[in-house]
């Protein structure tokens, strides 16, 4: 036995194979459930650089596990197949020199520290120890190397990998096995996989730290972008975006302060068009109005077909100066000009004096004993005429004497912090779609084909929202709590109590 044989055959249980096809085919449903379009940018933007460095992590670890357990099995492999033909090569000659049993060879392994040598020897197992005995040597392996080939397996023993190496002694006829224990190799691709998954860990939370960076980086500008365009909608036509270096920042920031210019544009001429009509249909509408004064001062001369013309002409001529008012207002809004001329006053008696001016005097009016004390900062003119332009719509469309009353708001902590100033009416009410339709500009609702020429031109409630939210405040339109129909419209305005 003085060639050191390398090949040997691999003896290797039978796996039967799994069929891993359900749970494929359930992973694929499951995933199939996974809407991605429904999370945010900066969400998959986090998702992408997140799973891209654990799939980077995984695919490495896994290179460089396979890698090490691949070059430890072998080295491991080709050390203990050297040392089972140096161990058979010993156990030959002391078979020559002692050929009776094979009890001199097992001798001699054990003494220069060989690990339960085994040895086959005319047909009788010889050596061994513990669990490494010829029970533990699986069938194929032994009848392999009894049938002159060498071979080597992987076996369980006593829960621990062992290396078993079969060596045919076709000179003596006889075979050898020996026995290497692997817990060794398999502690330390236990701690290597240890290390690489916390090396997979640290990668992969390092990804996540960079997706967050790079999701706010690449997100900030859409941002700024939205914040810039909540300005604009806010009334601040002159918010533009800042340029970026960046190619695709400054053309982003180009194109909106582009939009963002040609829209301020048009609403300030939209605006400074409405402000010129209105004054220059001012100067007509007063020698009109002239005119049918003096028209009216002979009203009685006339046939009774022209005072119906005359009456008919009166109140369309009111009805445009109401309507020139408006507009010169609503021209004001739109080029900030509004000035308020805030002064502190008792909401309760603010209102009376507001029903007493208005068309409808004798509205009735009720006020709650804790709202009877309290104050807000207002413009007295603007807030009386938000009264006046509700108890026109509310006698226009309301089917009857409006009433008003004035209350503390609902939910409100101490000390109080607002008032409401709700206006009702007995009309056919507000139709759900339409709430948030009134209060644009010339909009008249679904009754607006029944109206007759003295109604408005739509533009009272507009002012009325527009002197509202100029206030701080907030107006909403309900219907009636005691159930009977009609609208409800509540003013909700920044209040405190007297002496607070």
């Amino acid at each position: 036995m003085t060639d050191t044989v390398r090949d040997l055959s691999v003896v290797e249980p039978v796996v039967e194979p799994v069929d891993d096809e359900p749970l494929v085919r359930r992973t694929a449903r499951t995933l199939s459930r996974f809407r991605v379009q429904r999370l945010g940018l900066r969400t998959r933007i986090l998702l992408t650089f997140s799973l891209g460095f654990l799939a980077l992590s995984v695919f490495l670890a896994a290179i460089t596990f396979t890698f090490t357990r691949s070059t430890l099995v072998k080295q491991r492999e080709r050390a203990s197949i050297d040392q089972a033909y140096r161990d058979a090569s010993i156990a030959v000659s002391e078979l020559r020199s002692s050929p009776a049993t094979g009890t001199g060879a097992i001798a001699r392994l054990t003494s220069i520290g060989v690990t339960g040598p085994l040895l086959n020897y005319r047909d009788a197992w010889v050596g061994g120890s513990g669990n490494f005995g010829d029970d533990a040597v699986p069938g194929a392996l032994k009848s392999t190397v009894l049938d002159n080939q060498p071979a080597r397996m992987v076996v369980t023993i006593d829960g621990r990998p062992v290396l078993i190496v079969g060596v045919p002694l076709t000179e003596v006829g006889g075979a050898y096995f020996e026995f290497f224990d692997l817990t060794e190799v398999n502690d330390t691709l236990r701690s290597v996989g240890l290390s690489l998954i916390f090396a997979g860990f640290i990668t992969t939370l390092f990804g996540v730290v960079l997706g967050s960076v790079a999701s706010r980086r690449a997100v900030k500008p859409l941002g700024d972008a939205a914040q810039a365009a909540k300005a604009i909608a806010g009334g601040r036509l002159d918010t533009r975006l800042e340029t970026s270096d960046d190619h695709d920042l400054r053309l982003l920031a180009n194109s909106f302060n582009d939009m963002a210019s040609a829209l301020q544009l048009r609403v300030e001429r939209d605006a400074r068009f409405a402000s010129d009509v209105s004054h220059e249909l001012r100067s007509p509408l007063m020698t009109l109005a002239a005119s049918v004064q003096v028209m009216q001062a002979r009203r009685d001369e006339m046939p009774e077909r022209a005072q119906y013309a005359l009456d008919l002409l009166v109140a369309d001529v009111a009805r445009f100066q109401g309507l020139v008012e408006d507009l010169l207002e609503i021209s004001r809004f739109d080029a900030g000009a509004i000035r308020l001329h805030l002064e502190d006053l008792l909401v309760a008696e603010l209102v009376r004096q507001a029903v007493a001016v208005s068309s409808l005097p004798t509205t009735p009016i009720a006020v709650s004993e804790r709202a009877e004390g309290l104050i807000m900062q207002v413009d007295r003119r603007r807030l009386a005429r938000v009264i006046a332009n509700l108890i026109d719509n509310a006698r226009l469309h309301g089917g009857g004497e409006p009433e008003v009353t004035v209350t503390e708001a609902e939910n409100d902590g101490e000390p109080l912090g607002h008032v409401w100033i709700a206006v009702e009416d007995h009309g056919a009410g507000v139709p759900l779609e339409e709430r948030h339709l009134i209060f644009e500009r010339f909009a008249r609702g679904a009754v607006a084909g029944r109206r007759s020429s003295s109604d408005g031109a739509g533009l009272g409630l507009a002012l009325v929202d527009e002197h509202v939210r100029l206030h701080g405040g907030n107006i909403r339109v309900e219907d009636r709590r005691d159930g009977e129909p009609g609208a409800r419209f509540v003013i909700e305005l920044p209040a405190e109590e007297a002496g607070v």
